[in-house]
């Protein structure tokens, strides 16, 4: 959508099923009661692309960002070349992070347990944390829940998100807070954040502060339009370390309404940010329901990260109306896209398991054995990491090798001496040069 009185950056994408030998870019204007509008149009362009171009771009973005060459140098004691030394490169951790939510469904379930481990290094808490869970009752808090399951992923390593401090949706506002107004309200969100944020300090690497605020504002209707503004503040100043995120669904999804347009998004933030807020993080729920329209996936994205903020796909999934194959398609398009956009510093599904299933899509049925869309999170994880790799050093005394960034060990041995060493691959545009001597 197009402002009034000032240059507005417009960018969308569609997928076109039929043939066309013209191509025509239409600007309407949709408010009825205005007339002798003057638009003036810079920079027009529409660039079409085949789904081959598409994926071949999505695979030159993941070379470029996902990955680094690295050279190993072996040499011995004096600094002389080693020649045919065997070199072996084995991947540790990842650094991107593709995770799930989970549910107190996982505490005492070893099979679950080994499952999720056996693929994923980030967790969020579906609703382990929320406010009515927390506190059903004035004053009656239980952490109970969400302390098992913290101590679960930080045993494990596992990078986990707080979710949320505060939902602006009336209808799951515990029923209590519903109905106190003024002061009284102002002394329970307080309440709220003292006693999460310094139970909690330091142990969850995002926060989404006040959930989906573009479409709901219980609390800024009753505690006034600067609610939010002081959520964030205060979170802040409570956990430091933590970085604050916006969350909101139907954003980034083709079924956007007049609340959640990326413009109203970016709105959003800068009036945060013009009232004092440190804006870290931007969250997309990505609930798919229809088709997922990867044009207009990707200008979403690229308005976004105008802003130069992280991105994280925060809950994916795809409509349960779809069957398990159907889905499974459409959670690839979705996870690839993601995965090879630049600004885009983490993906998180929405698939954490229950007796009676999952929100939306699940991955696995409740013996673990993989559904349709579990096999493709299987599939794309295999192909975005480093598999052992190793040779022997060139008539140099290099190795080389190209590795997606993360943690690795690297064994060399030549003759009768042997050495390991391990190291970072992080994210950079230069060669990294590991220089190892026996």
């Amino acid at each position: 959508m197009a402002k009034n009185g000032c240059w507005s950056f417009l960018k969308g994408g569609f997928i076109l099923d039929a043939s066309s030998k013209t191509s025509q870019l239409f600007l309407q204007n949709t408010d009825n009661n205005v007339n002798g509008i003057k638009i003036l149009v810079a920079s027009a362009s529409l660039q079409p692309f085949s789904v081959e171009q598409w994926k071949m771009q999505q695979q030159d973005n993941i070379r470029k960002e996902r990955k680094r060459v690295v050279i190993i140098q072996v040499s011995d004691t004096k600094g002389n070349r080693v020649i045919g030394a065997s070199v072996s490169v084995q991947q540790l951790a990842k650094d991107f992070p593709l995770g799930s939510a989970i549910a107190s469904t996982i505490l005492g379930n070893s099979p679950y347990q080994a499952w999720f481990l056996k693929r994923f290094n980030a967790a969020v808490f579906e609703n382990e944390l929320k406010w009515y869970t927390t506190e059903p009752q004035p004053g009656k808090l239980n952490y109970t829940l969400a302390d098992k399951m913290l101590e679960f992923v930080r045993a494990n390593n596992v990078v986990v998100r707080g979710h949320n401090i505060f939902w602006e949706n009336p209808t799951v506002t515990p029923a209590w807070v519903r109905n106190l107004t003024g002061d009284d309200l102002r002394s329970a969100v307080k309440s709220r954040i003292q006693s999460l944020m310094s139970r909690y300090r330091g142990k969850f690497v995002h926060w989404d502060v006040n959930n989906e605020m573009l479409h709901f504002n219980f609390y800024e209707q009753r505690l006034g339009p600067n609610a939010s503004l002081e959520f964030f503040d205060t979170a802040q100043q409570a956990d430091p370390l933590a970085t604050l995120f916006m969350n909101e669904f139907n954003v980034l999804e083709t079924c956007a309404d007049a609340n959640s347009t990326v413009d109203s998004y970016i709105s959003r933030l800068r009036e945060l940010k013009e009232g004092g807020v440190v804006l870290e993080g931007i969250g997309l729920e990505g609930h798919f329901f229809t088709h997922p329209n990867l044009p207009l996936m990707r200008a979403v994205l690229d308005k976004l990260a105008t802003l130069e903020l992280p991105i994280w796909l925060t809950e994916v999934d795809i409509n349960h109306m779809f069957d398990h194959q159907t889905q499974a398609i459409y959670l690839e398009e979705v996870l690839r896209e993601g995965f090879s956009y630049p600004s885009v510093n983490g993906i998180m599904l929405w698939t954490a398991l229950h007796p009676y299933g999952c929100y939306e899509m699940c991955l696995t049925d409740g013996d673990f054995h993989n559904l349709p869309s579990g096999d493709v999170v299987d599939r794309l994880l295999q192909e975005w990491e480093t598999k052992e790799t190793g040779g022997a050093t060139d008539d140099h005394g290099l190795y080389s090798f190209s590795g997606f960034l993360g943690e690795y060990k690297v064994s060399v041995s030549y003759a009768n001496k042997s050495t390991e060493t391990t190291f970072s691959l992080d994210k950079g545009d230069e060669t990294r040069h590991l220089n190892i001597q026996l």
